[in-house]
């Protein structure tokens, strides 16, 4: 088996970076990807993105709204029970790299911009 997504879109806002319990940290942000619709049309996916550790503080860091990335990541798919109790599920893709496609923001150093997980991605962890 395997899972591999990888995305080119713009950023929709400012990534937003917290901390899981333990201290390690965790940045959400959604991608508009654009695809082909009907009679030629252009279509736009909004994609949740979750990054954590290195590539969750490469993203707050360095990323902001409009900005165009790449994102090589996997699909996951999150069971949760929302406020009311109903049983919910939400598509996001774990981000394991991160790439600039337009030009990079000064300051950003090289190795900065394809930064590698401290662990292998099948052990990122499911809370968010």
């Amino acid at each position: 088996m395997y899972n591999l997504t990888v995305l080119v879109g713009r950023l929709v806002a400012d990534p937003e970076k917290r901390s899981l319990p333990d201290g390690r940290p965790v940045t959400n942000f959604r991608l508009a990807v654009d695809r082909p619709g009907r009679a030629g049309e252009r279509q736009t996916d909004f994609i949740r993105i979750v990054a954590f550790y290195r590539t969750a503080e490469f993203a707050a860091n360095y990323l902001t709204k409009g900005r165009l990335v790449l994102v090589e990541g996997r699909l996951r798919i999150r069971q949760f029970t929302d406020r009311n109790g109903q049983s919910r599920s939400v598509a996001e893709v774990v981000a394991r790299t991160i790439q600039f496609m337009d030009r990079k923001p000064e300051g950003v150093p090289p190795a900065a911009v394809v930064p590698e997980p401290e662990i292998p991605i099948d052990e990122f962890p499911e809370e968010l």
